[in-house]
This record gives C-alpha cells, sequence and structure tokens, in this order.
C-alpha cells in the first residue's frame, strides 16, 4: 500500500503563500495522475489541481486557476501546490491523491490518499 505523506500546511495571511509537498513511498510513476483536494469544515472534499506525468498535463478547480500551481517531481517521488494570494476562503484541510486510472472524473477515481495537512488563512 503507497503511503503518500503531506507537509507544508500552517497559519498565514490572507495575500500569503504557502507550498505543499506530497511525497509517495514508492515512484510517482506508477501514477498516471496525482491530485491536490481540500476539504473545509462542514463542506464536502472539492478539486484543487491535479497532475497527468505523460506529458505534465494540468487540471484546476476555477477557484485555483491563477493563483495556485501545481508541480512534480519523479526524482523525489514528490508532488508541490504551490499557493499564492491565498484568501481565507483557501481554508481547508488539503489532501494529496493518486490513481493509476488515466482518465478520471472524482475524487472516488483515486485510491490513495495522504492524511492531510492544514491550511488556515486569517483575514
Amino acid at each position: 500500500q503507497v503511503q503518500l505523506v503531506e507537509s507544508g500546511g500552517g497559519m498565514v495571511q490572507a495575500g500569503d503563500s504557502l507550498r505543499l509537498s506530497c511525497v509517495a513511498s514508492i515512484r510517482t510513476f506508477i501514477y498516471n495522475n496525482m491530485a491536490w483536494f481540500r476539504q473545509a469544515p462542514g463542506k464536502e472534499r472539492e478539486f484543487v489541481a491535479a497532475i497527468r506525468w505523460s506529458g505534465g498535463i494540468r487540471y484546476y478547480a476555477a477557484s485555483a486557476k491563477g493563483r495556485f500551481t501545481i508541480s512534480g517531481d519523479s526524482a523525489k517521488n514528490t508532488v508541490y501546490l504551490q499557493m499564492n494570494s491565498l484568501k481565507p476562503e483557501d481554508t481547508a484541510v488539503y489532501y494529496c491523491a493518486a490513481t493509476t486510472r488515466l482518465n478520471w472524473s472524482s475524487s472516488s477515481d483515486f485510491g490513495s490518499w495522504g492524511q492531510g495537512t492544514q491550511v488556515t488563512v486569517s483575514s
């Protein structure tokens, strides 16, 4: 069973930046896609960003586009989420996820999940 371990969360002010990291216990190339999701208190988990290793294709939620950047370093088995211009509404637990599926449509298509890292943005 692969392990995904997130880090980099914290408490920041609106407008600040954070970079989240997700380290996989096995080589990331076995996964076609890796992604970041988030869940705020009282809300459902939502998609933030994803990267397809083949071709480096990136996908973003509308709320993340222009402010967040997902990237990966296969040599380090690591995926990053650079978050800039953070807003209070970005406050959530951020989860890293991985799937061997080439195509995915929802969080249920991701079979491996990390434990999450808390991001809190104050106004």
